[in-house]
């Protein structure tokens, strides 16, 4: 089958993701045939064509002359005898394999022999629709991500059936059409939606179980890993109900428990609260389809049941390493006296010094004066000994994350620092409890995890024991608006937050590449392209260090001893191997230098 010339294309569905590719496809100057049994839809996608080829013209993206010939090129009909001339066919229809059976049997009937058939499913089986079809060999997925005018990433999806003419066409269309095309198998969520769905469904668990709030856990995953949205946001926006059709493909394929949509998902779902479209999910909406989120029962009240917070005049932070430079950078600018406390006066020093360039960046590129960095600087107390912190209302340990180091630095604060002073640990991983037992005062203890480096970060994690004060607490989250940070309530648990879904994410991305699903650059490129990413995980974990990692699956897969958590034995060979990442200058990938 020599590869053909796809210039008229059939889209059947004209739903938003079959208006957004046939507006891709017009503007691109291919003959388009939009095909929907319901008119209504699709004098809305001729509507939404209008209106977007007009904002292009007003923009000057296109002239008007352009603007004429894209419209008169987009065509709509009610049946699918309409595609007979179609060299391609894109179906785009509810996620559903019986509605798309009867879909694809139909083309079968009406279109040429050598017309490409492509499913736009982004969680039933491509080989069951191919092995349905009179010509199995010119079935596969086209998958564009919502909206498909934006958005970059397409994945071309191949059965064990299909054509190689047949893949070389349609990702020589996806490239004309100004899309990155990933080539993957077929599996159930593909590369993006395979392990953005994992995440999402781990973030529905973790608000279903009370452990943080709607709006502390969106923040956390903005604020913490820059994406663009929170998962719980992006739930309402895909359709809670279709991420429970994709979870529930998932997990009859992988039989992997952090497949296993939450029961939130299957309550929300039932009830018809699938989102956006419905005008409620996780969140409440002005009306149904609109993107404004309004008040409801569940949003908190900033000052309800609110404890009045200790006051802090002066801060410690003991460390010497990246991490304590930058939080006393942080406290520094911020107006408090700091005293950073190291093992010795020289690494004190050397952390200072740290300090002095971290500013000397910011005042090169015109975000602090001079003034103010020479202020800060002289609010910062370099001390070799814990004694040093004797006068301190807030003591912030970052020191190495290893928890005996941990337990014998807070039994030492115990002793040297004043009564009533809040001791915090910026630990990412490790039971703050433990931290609190090895003192005489659990109860001033706190986990305060500051995300690096400190001074660009915004989030803050406050993590709560059992054993914390109230006014602790309240303590931690005033000086945190002080200093111009985000904080996030969270409870005592592996991971907190951010690690809790990131690090489970970075493990099943290492997993698929471990099964040859995808290339290292391609699960990379479709996380940035179609999960709006601003690293791959193959990127990440190098930046992050492999080693670092590894230590923190470890962690999480202790605590919820679930086999989904385990880390991947790849990840471990490597980090067997002396392979940790950039700073080792091979992990994932290799490094010009260290």
């Amino acid at each position: 089958m020599d590869r053909p010339s796809l210039h008229t294309i059939a889209v059947v569905g004209l739903g938003t993701m079959g208006t957004g590719i046939s507006d891709v496809l017009t503007r691109a100057g291919r003959e388009v045939i939009g095909i929907d049994t319901d008119e209504a839809a699709a004098r809305r996608a001729v509507a939404a064509l209008e209106s977007s080829t007009a904002r292009a013209v007003e923009r000057g993206r296109m002239t008007v002359e352009e603007r004429r010939d894209a419209l008169s090129r987009f065509r709509t009909f009610p049946d699918l005898q309409a595609a007979a001339e179609a060299d391609l066919v894109i179906e785009v229809v509810p996620e559903d394999y019986d509605t798309k059976c009867q879909v694809f049997a139909a083309l079968d009937a009406v279109v040429r022999p050598d017309t490409i058939l492509a499913t736009g499913t982004n969680a039933l089986s491509v080989t069951r629709l191919a092995a349905d079809s009179d010509r199995p060999e010119r079935v596969l997925g086209l998958h564009f991500f919502n909206p498909a005018p934006a958005m970059k990433l397409v994945e071309v999806v191949s059965s064990v059936l299909t054509s190689p003419a047949a893949v070389a066409a349609v990702t020589q269309l996806a490239r004309d059409l100004g899309k990155d095309p990933i080539a993957v198998g077929d599996r159930p969520g593909f590369v993006a939606d395979g392990l953005l769905f994992g995440y999402l469904n781990q973030a529905a668990a973790m608000y279903e179980s009370h452990y943080a709030g709607r709006e502390d856990i969106d923040a956390a995953m903005r604020l913490g890993c820059g994406l663009p949205m929170g998962p719980l946001a992006l739930l309402d926006l895909i359709g809670i109900d279709t991420a429970r059709t994709v979870l529930d493909a998932m997990y009859a394929q992988s039989r992997d428990r952090l497949h296993a949509p939450a029961p939130i998902l299957r309550q929300l779902s039932d009830a018809g609260l699938t989102g956006r479209k419905s005008g409620a999910g996780f969140y409440t909406y002005e009306a149904p389809g609109s993107a404004v989120v309004v008040p409801d029962a569940r949003t908190p009240d900033p000052g309800a049941g609110q404890s009045a917070g200790r006051p802090v005049h002066g801060v410690g932070v003991i460390g010497s390493g990246t991490m304590a430079a930058g939080i006393a950078e942080v406290f520094a600018k911020a107006g408090y006296p700091t005293v950073l406390a190291a093992r010795s006066e020289e690494k004190a020093e050397r952390a200072k010094a740290r300090v002095a360039t971290s500013l000397g960046r910011s005042v090169s590129k015109g975000r602090l004066s001079e003034a103010d960095r020479d202020a800060a600087l002289a609010r910062i107390t370099p001390a070799g000994t814990l004694d040093a912190l004797a006068d301190v209302d807030l003591a912030v340990e970052a020191v190495a994350e290893d928890l005996d180091v941990k337990r014998e630095l807070f039994g030492a604060l115990d002793k040297v620092c004043k009564p009533g002073a809040v001791l915090a640990t910026t630990t990412s991983s490790l039971p703050v409890v433990a931290c609190a037992r090895a003192t005489e005062r659990p109860q001033d203890v706190v986990g305060m995890h500051f995300f690096n480096p400190a001074p660009a970060m915004k989030l803050v994690e406050v993590v709560r024991t059992v054993l914390t004060a109230d006014d602790v607490h309240a303590t931690v989250r005033e000086v945190c608006t002080k200093v111009r940070k985000h904080p996030v309530d969270c409870g005592d648990r592996a991971g907190f937050i951010v690690n809790a879904l990131l690090f489970p994410y970075l493990n099943n991305a290492v997993k698929m590449l471990e099964e040859h699903y995808a290339s290292l650059d391609d699960i990379d490129a479709a996380m940035r392209l179609g999960g709006g990413y601003p690293m791959g995980p193959f990127e990440l974990l190098d930046v992050v260090g492999l080693d670092v990692s590894l230590a923190i699956e470890r962690v999480l897969h202790d605590e919820f001893r679930d086999p989904g958590l385990a880390p991947a034995p790849l990840l471990e060979h490597l980090v067997a191997a002396g392979c940790l990442g950039r700073k080792s200058g091979r992990g994932f990938r290799e490094y010009a230098s260290r």
